[in-house]
């Protein structure tokens, strides 16, 4: 009697069991983009290209496909790739080795070590997480200390809470991100530097971070990586962020620079044939940004506050990747060049500028006294044309007159030394003086 055989039930134990993996080849490389033929693999997944004469393969990432063609582009140098190379995918995702021995490290865009000494063990986790789920976020009611008086007085941040720092180039963002870096009141920073110019990494560790290496993690990609290792920094430092709140710590992420993250995105949506839209940018640009910026916040145990920085093409604040991140964030800090050139560091507008959460996490008495010192210097904005050729009249209008005599006070109180810090009570207590001058 012969017994029937089920060859698909067969088949599909075979697939589950790894036994057997579909190997492809390299058919075309056109730009970044490689078309690798005869695999089967999932969007996100790595893949090793194996290179003629070369002992450690290329990594590579599935990014889309094509009439059964997978397109992957590298997250290595594509130098000694040819037609025929053979493609072995992982079966995995992108993961990080995460844990207390990255504290004091400096990472490349993959998670691997840019200092030279071997990693600790760890916990692998992956690069993509979902965000906290919406009603499993504490409220954000405590303040985060800064250290810088404009932005703790005017601009106060809770714990958990997401704050863009929008600037032209060259107005002070990386040295205000040290500055945060030193003097904040977190437990663990983790440092993002997102398509930086190689010379500005060490700069920044040694003259701005400083000290403040010890309790930090540092990610960087620099510009001459590939556009999927520039995206993959920001995803990876969100990720060791991740892993420090979830232990119950404050963590402090800084992201430097949004606007580069975008534009590796735009990069590949390009090459895999996404159409571009609002000034070059491709939709899935648009759609990537919220999966990131999500994934700060609070949970039930810690919580990640988020500083992102976004260079703004032009000093123009209406540019698409600008006006995107605003409406996700929780607030803006906006970086004047005006300011920058009077030498005013750090060169925050705070008329420009507003942090949403600053009710939830102030008292009613510091609300009250930034709104008037805001007010105040509204006013003396708006009369500084006239006050300046001497054609204001005193008594003319009351609020600036007020405006005027409190004006210098509140410039000296909101420029501050990069090296400089003020604890959150001695700045409010400043803050309450200038007040009642008023």
């Amino acid at each position: 009697m012969t017994v029937p055989v089920n060859l698909a039930a067969y088949r599909e134990r075979v697939a589950r069991a790894g036994i057997l993996k579909r190997q492809g080849h390299v058919a075309k490389v056109i730009g970044l983009t490689i078309e690798v033929v005869g695999m089967e693999g999932f969007i996100g997944e790595v893949c090793d290209i194996y290179v003629p004469g070369e002992e450690q393969p290329v990594p590579a990432e599935v990014v889309g496909f094509r009439d059964r063609v997978s397109l992957l582009m590298p997250l290595g140098e594509l130098r000694g790739i040819c037609p025929g190379s053979r493609v072995v995918p992982r079966g995995r995702a992108m993961t990080v080795r995460v844990g207390e021995h990255l504290l004091g490290r400096v990472l490349d865009g993959l998670g691997q070590p840019l200092d030279g000494r071997p990693l600790g063990n760890g916990v692998e986790v992956p690069v993509h997480n979902a965000p906290p789920p919406p009603l499993a976020r504490r409220r954000i009611t405590q303040p985060l200390a800064t250290g810088i008086r404009a932005i703790d007085a005017f601009l106060t941040c809770g714990r958990g809470q997401r704050l863009g720092i929008f600037a032209g180039s060259g107005v002070g963002k990386s040295v205000l991100m040290g500055m945060i870096c030193r003097h904040a009141a977190a437990d663990v920073n983790v440092v993002a530097l997102v398509g930086e110019r190689g010379r500005e990494v060490l700069e920044f560790i040694e003259r701005d971070l400083g000290p403040g290496l010890a309790r930090s993690v540092v990610v960087a990609a620099t510009s001459d990586q590939p556009p999927l290792v520039r995206m993959r920094a920001a995803f990876v430092a969100t990720a060791v962020a991740e892993y420090f709140r979830d232990r119950g710590r404050d963590v402090l992420l800084l992201m430097d620079s949004v606007t580069r993250f975008a534009l590796a995105q735009r990069e590949v949506g390009l090459a895999v044939g996404e159409p571009p839209t609002t000034r070059g940018y491709t939709p899935s640009v648009f759609a990537l940004l919220p999966k990131l910026l999500e994934r700060a916040g609070t949970s039930p145990r810690g919580s990640i506050t988020g500083f992102y920085t976004v260079l703004v093409e032009g000093d123009d604040m209406q540019e698409p990747v600008a006006d995107a991140v605003r409406s996700i964030l929780d607030g803006h800090v906006v970086l004047a060049r005006e300011l920058a050139q009077r030498n005013h560091y750090p060169a925050i507008d705070i008329l420009q500028s507003t942090s949403r959460l600053m009710p939830d996490v102030a008292t009613p008495e510091h609300v009250g006294v930034a709104g008037e010192l805001r007010s105040l210097l509204a006013a003396y904005r708006q009369a500084e044309d006239l006050i300046n050729i001497g054609a204001y009249v005193a008594g003319s209008n009351p609020q600036v007159d007020e405006a005027i005599r409190v004006y210098p006070g509140l410039m000296d109180f909101l420029r501050q030394l990069p090296d400089e810090t003020t604890g959150y009570e001695e700045t409010l207590a400043r803050m309450f003086a200038l007040g009642k001058g008023a």
